[in-house]
């Protein structure tokens, strides 16, 4: 029997095609065959942050396999694709394959690019021309359903595209103070607002504003929000769930500690990392 790391790979995706084309028949699995785009769209979601958290793992098993996963999904859509008419598995890589191409003319043209720099507006110029009756603004383009952190950063850099940025790393500091500034004058002004009311409303106008603003700051100092809020998270977790196991080591019930014993431990978790 061959080994299946030898096979094409162009073969490979014909038998992942085909089992899924299996699932979705009279003769394959019940669930598989109620799903449709917007089913899915949890599905990509989840299997896009596995993939990318199987990165950070540092594990190449995992991401080969968390891979696999995302690929699933890519195959899942096609052949809903292809069940109703629209596109199939071929028109996808014919689809991208023309596409790096074509955005690739200093490889597979005579185009000269000497910079990494020089690479991306190129890639920006032959988008746009690519499709310029369906954006009618600079904005356009960004998925309305992508994580709000992300979004803030995509919008803002295209705007930076065409001029609509800070000279220097002055201006996006000096707007997160502005902004955070405005929010504590609104919480000190008032009694705390019920939640969804006008007044609350304004607060999480204003807060959303603070992110914003953050977020520029991110943007030009080349960090990527959502990146560094992951990573913070994940200092969380483990500072907390270092908190968890000293205290049940000592008997303890979290709820039974004081915010200073729980500060103590988490002091000491800080100077453990």
């Amino acid at each position: 029997m061959s080994n299946r790391n030898e096979t094409r790979p162009d073969k490979a995706l014909g038998e992942l095609v085909a089992i899924m084309a299996k699932l979705r028949s009279a003769q394959g699995c019940p669930w598989d065959r109620e799903q449709n785009h917007q089913s899915l769209k949890p599905c990509v979601i989840e299997e896009t942050y596995e993939v990318v958290e199987a990165i950070d793992s540092g594990r190449p098993d995992k991401l080969c396999e968390e891979l696999g996963d995302l690929l699933l999904q890519v195959v899942f859509h096609a052949q809903l694709g292809e069940e109703a008419g629209h596109f199939n598995i071929k028109d996808v890589i014919h689809g991208i394959t023309e596409k790096l191409i074509r955005r690739h003319p200093h490889v597979f043209s005579d185009a000269e690019v000497t910079s990494v720099s020089g690479v991306i507006e190129n890639w920006d110029r032959i988008k746009k021309s690519e499709a310029p009756l369906e954006r009618k603004s600079v904005l356009d383009g960004v998925p309305k359903d992508m994580p709000a952190l992300m979004k803030a950063e995509k919008l803002q850099s295209k705007a930076a595209k065409v001029g609509f940025d800070w000279g220097n790393l002055d201006g996006p500091l000096s707007k997160v103070r502005e902004e955070f500034d405005e929010f504590e004058e609104l919480i000190r002004s008032g009694s705390t607002p019920l939640p969804h009311s006008p007044e609350w409303d304004k607060l999480e106008e204003e807060f959303g504003d603070i992110l914003f603003a953050l977020v520029n700051v991110g943007r030009v100092m080349k960090i990527n929000p959502e990146l560094a809020l992951l990573r913070t998270n994940d200092k969380f977790v483990k500072r907390f769930q270092y908190i968890e196991k000293q205290a049940s080591g000592a008997g303890k019930n979290l709820t039974e500690m004081t915010l200073d014993e729980m500060d103590t431990l988490w002091e000491e978790a800080k100077t453990k990392e």
